[in-house]
């Protein structure tokens, strides 16, 4: 039997087994194709608030169990996900609408992050204090108890597993409410993965659902910790209602990141990686280029060159051949792309390459000519749109740059890289890549952005300490105070 074996999951949700959970059934939906893949059970509110309980039943004696056995747990599971890579892969494929090599990615990136989670549970956990008194002062770090984690589809298995691993290497349990539309490669593999790892039952509860499940986790007083990503419109909800509740929100959201072009670039190389930018995963990547900020004396040579690049990327069904974009998600964010297109050109934004689709595939699209206040520059796009905006100067970029209610990336392409680092200090974003674009992640590194881009929590290598621990100070003398009452 494989590890996806549609029998294991075929109408059911993971939480103490394999169950039928009071939601219904959800179609497994093929974007390229239309086709139905399967079915998975979908979460009611009881259902969270059953996994709540059984999850933090269950976690005292996973927080006690020793280190080594959690890390061994850990490093099974990633071994695991290796060996079955191609079968998760062609799910990735087929129902997240990648191509093979943004599949092939995705699945060495959540390898990794369980892998680097398995290096959680050895690590220093407190630190001693100075004190005045004749005692042992110290802080330590123990468990939050539960973690409920709301995953989205673009990059399901990542931004899923760069929570759920170092939570419950750092010996916590979980509860993960996947998009349903990518509730295969982002939750059944997850709960699969852990299952054959030998997981103690009741640590990891797996359970798609609608919206009606997340307010249920983030009010649900047994999960202390939220770890959301999705939108910012989603994510102020998120914060709102965790924040009513008394409750620790990580909220790692949207973003509209700038690639600046200086005028010493080479621009072969800058078309390129500008492209692989906004195109990769047909754009629906939080990290995705969204503004291209160009300087003159290079703008009309970068736009043709990225235009060309455009028009010959091959768009089909990534399960059938060789292609570069894939469907977008559904005809909601095919229509919500095409909108946006729309309304620029409308505003006098010069369309360079794409601007049109044939059922969920969406042409990558170069706009030229494009002012701030357009609306494919102002919001985020979430699909394979490219806006090129012409600037006069190094400074009049950065000021662009920043003009933005997100700070998630930024990438700078120059020959003089320290010309580059001088001018990303005057722009507030959470990563930087300099001579690079703006899409990256790597599992030892602290991610996450600023502004509306999220709460500057961060998730990668020691963050994960901070993010899924509390902090508690002990202090400890050989006898009883004594005091003059």
């Amino acid at each position: 039997m494989s590890l996806l074996d549609r029998s294991i999951w075929q109408g059911k949700a993971f939480s103490g087994g394999w169950i039928a959970p009071g939601g219904g059934e959800g179609r497994v939906t093929e974007p390229a194709t239309g086709a139905e893949l399967g079915r998975v059970g979908l979460a009611a509110p009881g259902d969270i608030a059953a996994a709540a309980r059984a999850a933090a039943a269950a976690q005292p004696a996973w927080a006690a169990t020793p280190y080594p056995q959690r890390a061994a747990i850990l490093r099974k599971a990633g071994e695991i996900w290796l060996a079955h890579a191609a079968e998760i892969e062609e799910w990735s494929i087929r129902e997240g609408g990648k191509v093979a090599p943004a599949a092939q990615f995705e699945t060495h990136v959540a390898t990794e992050e369980v892998f680097e989670a398995a290096t959680l549970p050895s690590r220093p956990y407190g630190e001693l204090l100075p004190s005045e008194n004749p005692n042992l002062s110290f802080i330590e770090r123990v468990p939050v108890g539960v973690v409920g984690v709301i995953s989205p589809f673009n990059f399901p298995q990542i931004l899923a597993i760069r929570s759920v691993a170092p939570a419950l290497a750092l010996g916590n349990a979980v509860v993960l409410k996947p998009d349903p539309r990518t509730a295969v490669c982002g939750g059944v593999v997850l709960a699969r993965v852990f299952e054959e790892a030998g997981l103690p039952e009741g640590l990891l509860h797996v359970l798609p659902g609608g919206a009606d499940a997340g307010e249920a986790m983030i009010t649900d007083p047994l999960i202390p910790v939220i770890s959301f990503t999705g939108s910012t419109a989603a994510g102020r909800r998120v914060g709102a209602l965790a924040g009513q509740h008394l409750k620790r929100a990580h909220l790692e959201l949207g973003g509209n990141s700038a690639l600046i072009v200086l005028d010493d670039a080479d621009i072969g190389k800058a078309a390129s990686a500008g492209a692989w930018g906004s195109f990769l995963h047909q754009g629906q990547i939080c990290m995705t280029t969204g503004r291209h900020l160009v300087h003159e004396a290079v703008y009309d040579d970068y736009v043709a060159r990225l235009a060309e690049k455009a028009s010959h990327l091959p768009v089909g069904d990534p399960a059938s051949g060789q292609v570069a974009l894939g469907p977008v998600i559904d005809e909601r964010q095919r229509d919500k792309v095409h909108g946006l297109v729309t309304a620029s050109v409308e505003a006098g934004a010069k369309l360079a390459a794409g601007g049109t689709y044939e059922g969920l595939f969406y042409r990558p699209t170069v706009l030229a000519e494009v002012s701030p206040s357009m609306p494919a520059y102002a919001s985020e796009v979430f699909g394979p749109v490219a806006p090129v905006v012409r600037v006069g100067s190094a400074d009049e970029a950065a000021a662009l740059a920043a003009d933005s209610e997100y700070g998630l990336s930024l990438g700078i392409l120059t020959r003089d890289v320290m010309r580059g680092l001088e001018l990303a200090r005057k722009i507030p974003t959470g990563i930087v890549h300099i001579n690079d674009q703006t899409v990256d992640d790597a599992p030892n590194t602290p991610f996450g952005g600023v502004r509306a881009s999220g709460t500057g929590a961060r998730f990668g290598g020691a963050s994960n300490i901070e993010a899924f621990t509390d902090v508690r100070w002990v202090t400890m003398r050989g006898d009883i105070a004594t005091y003059p009452f």
